[in-house]
C-alpha cells in the first residue's frame, strides 16, 4: 500500500503539450515521454508523473486526458475517459495476469464504446483504524477500482470493473452475454452473523458451539 504515490508500470506516451503550458500555447503538438508515478489526491483526478525525454524533467499532476499514445484526431474528455475522481490517499498498483490477452472494451458515459488493452489496476483503501474513515474506499456500494486500459484509438482510460467487458481468448465464448448483474451492497463477514462460538472451548482443537 503506497500513501499519496505509487509506482506504475512503465508506459510510453505523447504529453499533450496544451497541458505542459497552461493551456496557453503547443495545442496540437506532442511531447514524448514516459510514465513514472501515479498521484491518488482524495476528490481529485488521478494525477500522472512523467518523464519527459527532450528536456529531462519530470512532470507531474496531469490527468490521464493529457496522454496518449499515438497521434489522434480524436478528442475525448477527461470525464469520458476517467469516471470517478480517486477515493483515498492510500492505493495499490496490481497488475490481474489472469485477465489473459487484456482485450477489452468500457462503456463511456457519452454512450460510446471503446475498445483496447487493459495495462494494470490502481485499487484505494482506508490506511488504519486510528485515522477517521471519512472516504468510500471501502463502502461497498461506493468503492471503484481504476483499470488502465490504453485504447485503441489513442488514448488511455482509467474504468471500473463495472463498466469494462474483458476478452479472454481461451476462455471468452464466441458470443457472450451483456452482464446483468447488480453492484454488490453486502458487507460480508464470517464473525459478525454467526450463529456459532468457541468462547467456553479452550482446547487447541476446540469445538463450536450454537449461542443461545
Amino acid at each position: 500500500m503506497s500513501f499519496l504515490v505509487a509506482n506504475i508500470p512503465p508506459t510510453e506516451v505523447l504529453v499533450k503539450k496544451e497541458y505542459l503550458y497552461d493551456f496557453e500555447k503547443g495545442h496540437g503538438e506532442y511531447e514524448p515521454g514516459i510514465w513514472i508515478t501515479v498521484k491518488s489526491i482524495q476528490g481529485r483526478a488521478l494525477y500522472f508523473e512523467t518523464y519527459l525525454y527532450e528536456t529531462g524533467a519530470l512532470y507531474d499532476k496531469l490527468p490521464i486526458s493529457a496522454f496518449v499514445w499515438k497521434e489522434t484526431k480524436e478528442e475525448m474528455q477527461l470525464e469520458d475517459l476517467e469516471l470517478w475522481d480517486a477515493f483515498s490517499y492510500h492505493i495499490s498498483i496490481i497488475q490481474k495476469v489472469s485477465v489473459g490477452s487484456g482485450k477489452c472494451k468500457y462503456k463511456a458515459p457519452n454512450g460510446n464504446f471503446y475498445f483496447g488493452e487493459y495495462l494494470y489496476t490502481i485499487d484505494s483503501c482506508h490506511p488504519e483504524y486510528n485515522i477517521p474513515d471519512v472516504g468510500y474506499s471501502e463502502i461497498p456500494t461506493q468503492h471503484k477500482s481504476f483499470n488502465i486500459i490504453q485504447l485503441d484509438n489513442g488514448y488511455f482510460a482509467a474504468q471500473p470493473n463495472n463498466r469494462v467487458i474483458f476478452y479472454d481468448k481461451s476462455l471468452s465464448p464466441k458470443k457472450m452475454r451483456f452482464p446483468d448483474y447488480k453492484v454488490s451492497t453486502i458487507e460480508y463477514g464470517v464473525e459478525s452473523k454467526s450463529k456459532y462460538t468457541a468462547g467456553d472451548d479452550n482446547n487447541f482443537f476446540y469445538e463450536f458451539k450454537e449461542q443461545d
